[in-house]
Formats: C-alpha cells, sequence, structure tokens
C-alpha cells in the first residue's frame, strides 16, 4: 500500500500519474481539511472535493478545481439577494456539499461521509481526511488581520502580508480513523507537491500524525512544489517566509526536515540536490501531462525501493 499526503491540485495530479503506475485500490490520501469552511450553512471540503474531480475526471479543465460543465445558476440567484459572492459556489458542485452536510447533521463523520462521495463518483484511491474534527487554517496579517484560510486566499487573493500561520481546533483533533493505520501499514509513504504551509504542515499538527510517521517502517519521500523558487500554483512563496523557511526546493526539505528519508526534486533545481541532507533524485516534476505525473510518480517509488534495506526507522 501507498500513502499519500495530500492536499490541493498538487497532490490530485500526483495521484492521477500514481494511478496509472500502481492500482488505484493500493493507494489512500491523508487529506488536509484546514482549508474546510461554513458556507451558506453547507460544509465545504475544497481539497477533498478537488482530488475526487481529479481522479473522477470531472474535475474543471481550466481551472483545475470545480466540476466541468459546471453551471452557476443558485450562486446568481444569491448575488440577486444580496449575498457576497467571493466564494462561488457551481450547481453541480452543491450537490456534494448539500450530501455531506446532511449526513454530518444526521451524525456520520466526516471520513464516512467521504467514502460515499467517492463511491458515488466510482473513485477507487481511499480518500482519509486528515481529522474528522473540525480546524481551520487561520492566516494572521501583518496588519492585525486574523482571516480564515480562504478568506486570505480567495477573498483577498493571497495578497495581505502574512505575520503568522496557525490550525485552529489543532489541539483537541484526533486522526480519522484509518490514518494511522495507513501509514503503519504503508510501504511507501509520500508527502505530495503540496503547500507545505497550509496542506501538509496541517496534517502533521493533528495529534499523533506526525508521530506515526516518525515510527513508521515505510520510506517517507517528499517531491518539492517550489520548482526554480516558485510556485506551480498557489501562494506557498508567500507562506513560507512567514514561517522562517526559503522558497526553494532545498528550503521545502530542510522544513520538512527529519520526516523525510529522500526528496525528488525538479531538473531545474539539480544544483540544490547536494544542499538537501537526504538521498534526492531529479526529474520533471511538472504534472501538465498525466505521463509526466506517471513517471515522477516511479521515481518516488524507485527512491522508496533504494532506501528501504538502508533506512534504519
Amino acid at each position: 500500500m501507498i500513502t499519500v499526503l495530500a492536499g490541493g491540485v498538487g497532490a490530485a495530479r500526483f495521484l492521477r500519474g500514481l494511478t496509472r503506475v500502481v492500482p488505484a485500490a493500493q493507494v489512500t490520501a491523508v487529506v488536509n481539511v484546514g482549508d474546510d469552511l461554513e458556507r451558506f450553512g453547507l460544509r465545504i471540503c475544497p481539497d477533498l472535493d478537488s482530488i475526487t474531480y481529479w481522479l473522477a475526471g470531472v474535475v474543471h479543465p481550466e481551472q483545475q478545481w470545480g466540476r466541468a460543465d459546471e453551471r452557476h445558476v443558485v450562486a446568481g440567484e444569491l448575488e440577486r439577494f444580496g449575498h457576497e459572492s467571493w466564494f462561488t459556489l457551481g450547481d453541480r458542485d452543491l450537490g456534494v456539499h448539500l450530501h455531506r452536510t446532511m449526513r454530518l447533521r444526521e451524525g456520520v463523520p466526516l471520513s464516512a461521509a467521504t467514502a460515499e462521495v467517492t463511491r458515488a463518483f466510482e473513485v477507487e484511491v481511499q480518500l482519509l481526511p486528515a481529522t474528522d474534527d473540525t480546524v481551520e487554517t487561520r492566516i494572521t496579517t501583518v496588519d492585525g488581520r486574523d482571516l480564515h484560510f480562504q478568506e486570505y486566499w480567495v477573498r483577498e487573493r493571497a495578497a495581505p502580508e502574512v505575520a503568522g500561520v496557525r490550525l485552529a481546533g489543532a489541539e483537541a483533533a484526533r486522526p480519522a480513523p484509518g490514518v494511522l493505520e495507513a501509514i503503519a501499514d504503508a510501504e511507501v509513504i509520500v508527502v505530495a507537491p503540496s503547500n507545505p504551509v497550509v496542506s501538509i504542515d496541517t496534517i502533521l499538527a493533528v495529534p499523533g500524525i506526525r508521530e506515526a510517521l516518525g515510527h513508521a517502517t515505510a520510506p517517507v519521500i517528499g517531491i518539492s512544489p517550489i520548482i526554480g523558487g516558485k510556485v506551480v500554483r498557489g501562494m506557498a512563496h508567500r507562506l513560507l517566509p512567514a514561517i522562517g523557511a526559503e522558497v526553494s526546493a532545498a528550503g521545502v526539505a530542510a522544513h520538512y526536515g527529519d520526516l523525510l528519508d529522500g526528496m525528488v526534486i525538479d531538473t531545474v533545481d539539480a544544483d540544490q540536490a547536494d544542499r538537501i541532507e537526504v538521498p534526492t533524485r531529479v526529474t520533471d516534476t511538472v504534472m501538465d501531462d498525466p505521463d509526466v505525473a506517471a513517471a515522477l510518480a516511479r521515481t518516488c517509488l524507485a527512491l522508496a525501493g533504494d532506501l528501504t534495506s538502508d533506512v534504519p526507522r
């Protein structure tokens, strides 16, 4: 079994490639929920939904999030009544949020509701929220505001300078059912090329998950989301400096520290390999093409195979 720590489009692209290399049923993704929010009374889970849509082949091809062939009739009607339109929900997307919210109100945990959604979309990869508990990524801005991550990213378009990042509610959260087992039983663990601060760190902030990774027998392989000092998409370049990390492949590896047994970086950053303290492989990591994503997955698995007999755990 292969377990992937996942958040957002970078993880979705990687998982799409990984399922071309190994059977989807052998893959488990532990997914960030710090981006989740309540909007119009509905529980919205952007990372869980984006990954589901990518793996089901129904993601919006230009946006790379949301549903293909989407309409926004309901959003237009809400705007008519004066509701703010900064976080727009499509009509097809609303069906998922309505189902999830109804099930949560019936007392079904998020992990079970997520399994229902993935079954409905015929996604064979097991998607596990990092926790069933409510946690929120909060952004503290230099001008003194405390923003939900979606307010910072979508409404403010990541414009404010960031003073700090925290995960509200993490201290009391528990790993969702299956998460610790997915780490303990894995043959390979991959840290997807997701935002290190608001995707991966938020997963690691749930008590017990980082500890489980430290005790895992499987090698942990990281993939840098930073290429040539820039992000492929997202705002990691705005957040890494706020936590004292360098915006580079080597900076991401240093940030993860002893969590990693190996690292995969882009060919553009080949000259940084000597700065990374774990065994490093260099390959194309820009996953616009599914074949590139599959090749990246093979590189990760090959590195893990090379490390299996060498890394003391």
